[in-house]
């Protein structure tokens, strides 16, 4: 089997290393060259200089990009993904985009012979670097079982949720309870600090019960020392939860919750906090004096 693997970010650099260590013949495109390079040196495989030139007579084509005009860019017209590919391969798009450009894409490849999976991840760059990722996955069933061994090397979980589009919606049904975690986990922080308790201690504690999580066993020591310069960015965020904002209104769902903690993000950003992790919100806390609000 043939994989060309497109966009070597902070995801799909390692992503697409356990592919190649797999086993599968893996090419790579990505828009600075430099970075498809140091990947080649580090992992083998080829570098092409279009995503065409990348999917050419490829069985599967993995893609992780920024945002839905980035994939376009990647997969539609004259350089495009779409247009090297194999007839009956699979593009498999795991940025995390909209639903729309979901069902968008796959309309184009089944339109071009060609086969579409929409697979949004979770588990961040620590997740893509150990291959234990989780795949939230829309499309056919025939096309995820064909696509589920390449996926396998970079995830511990990947399932089918319905057809295309179904797995963007996951993907911010995700993002819609780690906006909630982190905040609380940020007010629940600032609030112990604040009291005087012991930080490492009081996490400790409550994370062997019902407030345990994901972000408290891995950003609580971080959030303490007040450090934020890694991990997934403000920014990224944002985009994603712009993505659920629109989709619930699309639908006539409320998410207060979810609009309170994009604004909170807003602050963040323009105190320069772009690039830091989201649980940098426990910083906007701490900035504020008890009469500020």
């Amino acid at each position: 089997m043939r994989v060309a693997f497109i966009g070597l970010g902070v995801m799909g650099y390692p992503m697409a290393g356990h592919v190649q260590k797999s086993g599968t013949s893996v090419c790579v495109y990505n828009r600075t060259r430099k970075k498809a390079e140091e990947w080649c040196q580090e992992f083998g495989g080829e570098i092409a200089d279009t995503p065409a030139e990348a999917a050419k007579n490829c069985d599967v084509v993995l893609v992780c990009v920024g945002n839905d005009d980035d994939v376009r860019q990647v997969v539609t017209g004259d350089e495009g993904a779409l247009v090297g590919m194999n007839d009956n391969a699979i593009l498999v798009d795991h940025t995390t985009a909209s639903a729309s450009l979901a069902r968008e894409l796959n309309s184009e490849s089944i339109s071009q012979g060609k086969r579409f999976l929409d697979a949004p991840v979770s588990g961040g760059q620590a997740g893509a670097e150990n291959g234990v990722l989780t795949v939230m996955i829309g499309g056919n069933e025939e096309t995820y079982i064909a696509a589920k061994p390449i996926i396998d090397t970079y995830s511990k979980f990947n399932k089918l949720l319905g057809p295309a589009g179904n797995g963007q919606l996951a993907k911010a049904a995700n993002q819609i309870c780690i906006a909630g975690v982190v905040e609380g986990l940020a007010e629940a922080l600032n609030f112990a600090m604040k009291a005087g308790l012991n930080g490492e201690d009081l996490v400790e504690t409550i994370s062997k019960g019902a407030a345990g999580s994901w972000q408290m066993e891995n950003r609580y020591q971080t959030m303490l020392s007040d450090e934020y310069e890694f991990g997934f960015a403000v920014d990224w965020m944002r985009k994603d939860l712009g993505i659920a904002l629109e989709e619930a209104r699309r639908n006539g769902v409320e998410m207060p919750l979810v609009e309170m903690v994009d604004k909170f993000y807003s602050e963040v950003q323009n105190n320069g906090g772009g690039r830091w992790d989201t649980s940098s919100l426990i910083q906007r806390l701490r900035n504020r004096t008890p009469d500020s609000h």
